[in-house]
């Protein structure tokens, strides 16, 4: 079959690989119809992320059609169309009985953390989606069928950014009148803003350097800044809030703008990448409130302003989504028409397309928002 595969840094192949297979009776095969793009797959050939061999089918959102069934699947069929949350969990360990599905005790056997779809070894191993078919293993668990009345587009997201945006959110403790500042307007800042909205937000504030991005965040009406425009934002939103925001939640993660510094440390490996995103959330947010890190972080970090966030009484929260909890929900908000993601794809194009959706995605060329591939 034809899949994206990871060929060393910034560098990324459309190659024949092997088919999958099935090899536990619980798992399934998925002939993909639709996959995507996300930020955090950025971070994969960025070398940011360790344990990635060569030759790595890459992706974590995907949906398609169940192609092949292991005996012991009883939730999903052959013929059923289905999309695939992101995390992989076993359903029965402790973690999944509390709906820490991401931290799953038995999708891993590389490491403490939970199994994740294209991800390299230290998240499992597991081939990624961005490809013609796709191994689902624990198949009674994560996919969900969807109905045939929606288009791909509509639920594709599903797989991760539409739950990790809505539990970005709702960690951060958004409440009706608050005022929330979200911090990169990407995929997921986009519908981290749409969220905030809808939970009751009175004011939100949007922070990016790009200027395309800011310009589709204002579609929602909502403030923008260029932080490239002050000296410091986070003193700025200070100011113009008068004390700071109820809820800072930070959608950009390790791959925000580096200083010098920064950039010589992550790339000798003393560092996991840039913290500018979280220094602007130390001025931005009021005292008293909460910080959520929704943007994927890496290794530790040298500089760390902890003491900032004590001294004011921050709460800090933060995670990999436990997406199969906000399945349903956002599914039922999509049914019945009072959510819709569609808006942010600004590209669609074929597998084989794959190095150049990854160039324009990257550079932030074409006006690249999120990138729908089919295979």
């Amino acid at each position: 079959m034809k899949a994206i595969v990871y060929e060393g840094m910034k560098n990324v192949k459309v190659k024949e690989v092997m088919d999958p297979k099935i090899k536990k009776p619980d798992d399934i095969i998925v002939k993909v119809t639709s996959t995507a793009i996300c930020g955090s797959d950025l971070h994969l050939i960025h070398g940011m992320v360790p344990n990635l061999p060569h030759g790595s089918v890459l992706g974590h959102e995907t949906m398609g059609i169940v192609e092949e069934v292991g005996k012991e699947v009883h939730k999903v069929k052959k013929g059923d169309r289905v999309i695939v949350p992101f995390p992989i969990a076993c359903g029965h360990c402790w973690f999944c009985e509390h709906n820490l599905w991401s931290q799953c005790d038995n999708s891993n056997a590389n490491g403490e953390v939970g199994g994740i779809f294209g991800y390299s070894k230290t998240y499992g191993g597991y081939d990624g989606g961005q490809a013609e078919y796709l191994r689902v293993p624990f198949a009674n668990v994560g996919p969900t069928i969807v109905p045939e009345s929606l288009r791909d587009e509509q639920v594709l997201f599903l797989t991760d950014i539409l739950p990790t945006s809505y539990w970005g959110v709702e960690n951060g403790g958004v409440k009706s009148g608050d005022t929330v500042v979200v911090l990169g307007c990407g995929p997921v800042g986009l519908l981290t803003i749409k969220w905030a909205i809808f939970m009751g937000a009175k004011r939100v504030i949007a922070v990016d350097y790009v200027g395309y991005r800011l310009k589709h965040a204002e579609k929602y009406g909502v403030e923008t800044l260029n932080f490239e425009e002050y000296d410091n934002v986070g003193e700025h939103i200070k100011d113009i809030t008068h004390g700071g925001a109820d809820v800072v939640i930070d959608c950009v993660g390790m791959d925000g703008k580096m200083t010098k510094v920064e950039l010589v440390e992550t790339m000798l490996k003393l560092q996991g990448g840039s913290k500018s995103a979280i220094e602007i959330a130390t001025q931005a947010v009021r005292k008293g409130g909460t910080v959520s890190l929704v943007g994927v972080y890496g290794a530790r970090y040298n500089n760390f302003p902890l003491g900032d966030f004590f001294a004011r009484n921050i709460t800090l929260k933060m995670g990999q989504c436990p997406a199969q909890n906000y399945v349903e929900r956002i599914l039922n908000l999509i049914v019945e028409k009072k959510f819709d993601a569609t808006d942010i794809i600004t590209h669609r194009l074929s597998l084989d397309k794959g190095e150049h959706a990854y160039k324009i995605f990257d550079k932030k060329e074409d006006n690249c928002i999120k990138v729908i591939l089919k295979p």
